[in-house]
């Protein structure tokens, strides 16, 4: 058992820990929620291994779209579960590549309102004028608040107060603008020392049980040209040293040690 432990740490090394005469740049779509996540593991994995990776980030129905016309990108890191799962059957990526890299955390944020303590009654009052959301058609975050609003019986009283983002970059950019009294957003966006949200304002946790786990998951495609690379940047994503980051950030990592 710990030969096996051994030569698969060594695979693995020898994967992330290519030679920088190797290197190559490698491209990823990244759902938006993700992005400064991703950006970051990204400055390590270049500095480890001299490979360095670009990223185009957007609402995950989007980038998929993008993906199914043939755009060349090498990685997909998606907000759900069903756009990685749906390319790899669709023959779009590569099905050993498949992995859970990240949990998702939504979040009621508002910069005004008391929304840490009473954020139910907030929303019951539904006395503000504008509350954000991601598109619930192509945002797994949005449908997730959508979901969250039906189920608690919010949804049919402050359905004309929705503003609907892109993304939920978008959504946020909402709030933090004060277009939006409230939004709906991932809690990454909140606690981030260099956000514009943080110690500003407060911020609830919605409950899980109150909506559908946001699991994130990846792939590698089949029209990037940086196979090697991609391979090492996804074993890399499920290292220690990136789990920390994606920690740090504000989500959970289910399927990782």
């Amino acid at each position: 058992m710990r030969t096996s432990l051994t030569v698969n740490g060594l695979l693995i090394s020898m994967l992330i820990l290519t030679p920088l005469s190797q290197a190559a740049e490698i491209t990823a779509a990244v759902a938006a929620n993700f992005a400064k996540t991703l950006e970051e593991i990204g400055q390590v994995f270049t500095q480890k291994t001299g490979h360095t990776i670009r990223l185009s980030s957007g609402p995950t129905g989007k980038l998929f779209a993008q993906i199914k016309n043939g755009a060349p990108f090498d990685l997909f890191f998606a907000a759900d579960e069903k756009s990685p799962r749906t390319a790899v059957e669709t023959g779009l990526a590569l099905a050993d590549s498949y992995v859970v890299y990240a949990q998702g955390v939504l979040v009621l944020y508002s910069p005004t309102l008391s929304v840490k303590q009473q954020a139910e009654s907030v929303l019951n009052a539904a006395s503000f004028r504008h509350l954000a959301i991601a598109n619930p058609k192509t945002a797994p975050y949005g449908a997730q608040a959508e979901i969250y609003l039906k189920n608690k019986g919010y949804y049919d009283k402050i359905k004309g107060k929705l503003v609907h983002g892109e993304s939920i970059a978008h959504a946020f950019q909402y709030v933090v603008t004060k277009n939006a009294e409230l939004g709906f957003v991932a809690l990454s966006q909140v606690i981030d020392p260099i956000s514009p949200a943080y110690n500003v304002g407060e911020y609830w946790t919605v409950p899980q049980e109150d909506y559908e786990p946001i699991l994130q998951a990846a792939v590698i495609t089949q029209k990037g040209a940086g196979k090697a690379a991609a391979d090492a940047f996804m074993e890399f994503v499920k290292s220690p040293v990136a789990i920390d980051i994606i920690k740090r950030y504000g989500y959970s990592s289910p399927h990782h040690p």
